[in-house]
């Protein structure tokens, strides 16, 4: 009788499938229908520096600044700007967004040009806005979830693309102009008659001198000279702007297709390539290692009749006392490899869902959001791993462990996070995490991350360490003089460098969309490329740890997790030269944001692959020594 139910359950689960499929969207997803005449709102975010048009150019700063910063004197609504509701992960990421008096009804003043507002800047002003100018800052409009973009064309493959955001001016000639006319073009789809979707934003703003009076029909078409804010006294500025419907034929579906572009595939799927030809290399390097060279040692080792009296060992299985000796500062060890643990399966679900479509492009910050609720939940995995990796390495102070598992990282990304928000606030950046923000993550971490946590440990604990298949000698064995290349630094560099050459391509779209503000949403080459590193970490990290081994050299833990994190170096370095060839920063705030968000950056790559590395031998060296007969 409950198997015919459960029949009939599933049966019915399945024939509402494809209803629920037609019916339902992702949060933040759905399409907005219009009909004419309807209100169609214009939102406008912080003011962000952009790279310039050229390929030599750089970025100039990292400080974002609120549109409605009193210094740029821009246009406000009737009432006063008000704030809009964001996500955890778009507050974050800077985004600062408000209603704009801009007056754009469906299909109607379809290229009129219209008088927004007339406003007056002084001297000192007029010199903050041409730094700005200079600095080739962008304005950040949003308009239906979608950036308001400039078009532009790829000159490598010769495609069109929405280059989201547009400048507030520009100093082509040295001599920075300031933009204050906008023409708007509305692209619209028409799904069905006298409903109406908002497909694309394309704005063109451009200069125009001349009279700066307060007209009710300004004249948008008659040429002017630029306009360019003198320093030394009071500028009056008119803005106008003219929005343009046009029709399209991109479903909404696909509206996000203009702007996600990517720059040149062929160099992914390069290095995609490239990267897994490395893996599969090196994966058969240590396939051979494996069933070649330890096959034979442990059969040679397993032929010795005991009974003989003198036994000869050597290489690895002279160690064989040795390797499950505790290493020093285990309390440290287990604490990284714990958050190293939770970190990793933070990014997994976090590629899942990219992955999946969950997170849209229209919810601006998801993916930080996902982040940020990921971490918090996976407290238990850190705790777990923290006190198994503890108890095995025959740690008794598991208060302390499950204490700092779940302390010491968060609170030093708390302690680096503040810091650079003094920055921010000293710059007067509308970046600054607000105050309510950070008490938000606070309380995420100790009414939710901490305690689950703290379950996780005693799971762990209960289920007690690891067991190990060979005894540990009471006393300590002297350790030859290793090669110089399985010294704990050097090792570390040479292993760093295959994962970080598997990545090193998707990384500059990463930190290019971090830094530069470009939109990168080419989670399928990430995903690969992630599970690329991952790979290679392992088998580089199983490689160093026998070729230690092999030396006499017992001490592999530490080394392990060095070995396996050794890509961080290499970020480390190509992040400063990435500084050194991409941007030009002149103030000490976006100096010191640069260098703290990179210093992050390398120790999230630190704990996450040093902590692959770490297990990835702890399983080598078990599986080694359990299959060979020791005395």
């Amino acid at each position: 009788m409950r198997g015919a139910s459960s029949y009939l359950l599933g049966s019915a689960l399945l024939a509402l499938l494809p209803l629920a499929a037609n019916a339902f969207y992702l949060p933040g997803a759905a399409p907005h229908n219009y009909v004419q005449r309807d209100p169609v709102d214009l939102y406008v975010n912080a003011l962000t520096p952009m790279l310039a048009g050229s390929d030599n150019s750089k970025l100039k700063s990292l400080i974002n600044y609120d549109y409605y910063n009193p210094r740029f004197h821009f246009c406000t609504p009737n009432g006063g700007a008000k704030d809009q509701p964001e996500s955890l992960g778009s507050i974050l990421f800077g985004d600062r967004i408000f209603t704009s008096p801009y007056d754009i009804k469906m299909l109607q003043a379809n290229a009129t040009c219209q008088m927004l507002c007339t406003a007056e800047i002084p001297g000192e002003d007029a010199q903050f806005i041409n730094e700005r100018i200079r600095e080739d800052y962008a304005l950040n409009w949003l308009v239906d979830g979608l950036p308001a973009a400039e078009m532009k064309k790829d000159m490598k493959t010769g495609d069109l693309f929405f280059d989201m955001g547009f400048n507030l001016g520009n100093d082509d000639d040295d001599i920075p102009y300031l933009n204050n006319h906008y023409e708007i073009v509305l692209r619209y789809h028409e799904p069905s008659p006298g409903i109406y979707r908002v497909v694309g934003v394309l704005v063109w703003p451009s200069s125009r001198g001349g009279s700066q009076e307060d007209e009710s029909s300004p004249d948008c078409d008659v040429e002017v000279p630029r306009l360019g804010l003198s320093e030394n006294e009071t500028n009056n500025i008119r803005y106008t702007y003219r929005v343009t419907w046009d029709e399209s034929d991109t479903p909404w579906a696909t509206r996000w297709d203009n702007y996600l572009h990517i720059f040149d595939p062929r160099i992914h799927w390069f290095s995609l390539v490239n990267s897994i030809v490395i893996v599969v290399f090196l994966c058969v390097m240590v396939a051979m290692i494996l069933w070649r060279t330890v096959s034979r040692d442990i059969s040679r080792y397993n032929a010795i009749d005991l009974s003989e009296d003198v036994q000869e060992d050597w290489g690895w299985k002279l160690v064989h006392g040795e390797v499950f000796r505790a290493p020093r500062y285990p309390m440290v060890l287990s604490v990284m490899v714990g958050n190293g643990a939770q970190l990793c399966a933070m990014c997994a679900v976090t590629l899942v869902f990219a992955l999946l479509g969950f997170l849209s492009p229209s919810n601006r910050g998801s993916l930080a959001t996902v982040m940020m609720v990921c971490w918090t939940l996976f407290g238990g995995i850190g705790g777990y791993y923290s006190s198994r990796i503890y108890a095995s390495l025959g740690g008794v102070d598991r208060r302390k462990n499950t204490f700092l598992t779940a302390t010491i990282l968060p609170t030093l990304v708390f302690i680096v996070i503040f810091l650079l928000d003094f920055f921010l606030l000293v710059a007067g950046s509308s970046g600054a995490v607000p105050f309510s923000t950070m008490l938000l993550i606070v309380v995420l971490w100790f009414g939710i991350s901490a305690p689950l946590s703290s379950i996780g440990s005693y799971i762990g604990s209960r289920q007690g360490g690891v067991s190990h298949p060979v005894r540990v000698n009471q006393i300590p064995r002297q350790i030859p003089p290793v090669p110089r290349h399985l010294r704990p630094w050097a090792s570390a560099l040479l292993a760093g460098i295959l994962p970080f050459g598997a990545a090193f391509v998707e990384l500059y779209f990463v930190m290019s969309s971090l830094f530069a503000s470009r939109a990168y949403y080419a989670f399928g080459f990430l995903a690969l490329t992630a599970g690329v590193v991952a790979l290679t970490t392992g088998t580089v990290t199983i490689l160093f740890t026998y070729f230690n081994l092999c030396a006499e050299e017992y001490r592999w833990h530490w080394r392990a997790f060095l070995t396996g994190g050794g890509s961080a170096f290499w970020i480390l370095a190509y992040g400063l030269f990435y500084w050194l060839s991409r941007l030009s920063l002149d103030s000490f705030s976006s100096i010191a944001l640069y260098l703290g968000y990179l210093f992050l950056i390398c120790l999230f790559d630190f704990i996450v692959t040093g902590t692959i590395g770490f297990l990835a031998s702890y399983w080598a060296v078990r599986r080694l020594y359990s299959a060979i007969r020791v005395d």
